[in-house]
């Protein structure tokens, strides 16, 4: 209990609620959470309470449960103030907006060198999400826009995103995860999508033709942190019969771009 607040017994604010409805114990927190933002200092819990409407007794309880979980810490005075779990949330989020920004504009500049579609993909459980995307300035398009999510077997990132775990957890991974494609290309096999993954991460260069669409390519490589994880991978999109003919100069550019992310986030 707070040293400087009165006792639960003695009147303290009543619940405000709206139209009959029970304020839940997330939205009580984030109350809590936000006021402490807003004043930018600790407070008492009595303070808290009436400054967001809610009974002494379920403040209390509130902050009980965020001060065990880190998300708030109790000083010597009793009064509190953000926990420290709140400042690792607040880097990894930091750390995810340095990533995308130096992505995005690596992406920019890859699209203006090959003159082609590129994407920053990342994994969403057993798929693989387009996270930005620049369209290439030809006639050629591709159907999938930031957001899009696909089986991770359908495509060279979906690859080069599990290429890092072990074999066991890759091969589980791809038994559950693997879907048929559209054209029907697709591998299927989970042992074979394994071994293709961690041969894929090691070269750092992933390709697919045709597997998803037809007449599509797509030539990625990883974007890796320094334990060597794929967090990300930047690809090129393009027509199948340009890998043919320009093989080398998009697997050296995405290649290159990729290295260029990861030197720029000190990763590398």
């Amino acid at each position: 209990m707070d040293a400087k607040t009165p006792k639960i017994t003695e009147t303290a604010p009543t619940e405000k609620k709206g139209r009959g409805a029970r304020v839940s114990g997330i939205d009580r927190a984030l109350q809590i959470l936000d006021y402490l933002q807003e004043e930018m200092k600790p407070a008492g819990a009595y303070a808290v309470a009436k400054a967001i409407g809610a009974p002494l007794s379920t403040v209390y309880v509130v902050i009980d449960d965020l001060v065990e979980k880190r998300l708030l810490q109790r000083r010597n005075d009793g009064m509190i103030w953000l926990g420290p779990r709140l400042y690792h949330y607040g880097l990894a989020y930091a750390q995810s907006l340095d990533f995308l920004d130096v992505a995005s504009h690596e992406m920019q500049d890859l699209c203006r060198e090959v003159e082609e579609t590129i994407q920053i993909c990342g994994r969403d459980g057993d798929h693989m999400v387009v996270m930005a995307m620049s369209d290439g300035p030809g006639h050629f398009r591709v159907t999938s826009k930031i957001g899009s999510r696909v089986p991770l077997n359908w495509t060279a990132s979906g690859r080069l995103l599990v290429g890092h775990l072990p074999d066991a957890e890759r091969q589980e991974i791809f038994r559950h995860a693997s879907k048929v494609s559209p054209t029907g290309r697709a591998n299927t096999d989970a042992e074979a999508l394994s071994g293709a993954a961690a041969t894929a991460l090691k070269d750092r260069l992933s390709i697919q033709i045709n597997e998803s669409d037809f007449s599509v390519a797509c030539i990625a490589s990883p974007i890796c942190d320094p334990a060597g994880a794929c967090v990300a991978t930047i690809s090129i999109v393009l027509a199948e019969h340009r890998v043919v003919q320009d093989r080398e100069r998009y697997t050296n550019a995405v290649r290159l771009a990729a290295e260029r992310i990861e030197t720029t986030l000190g990763w590398r």
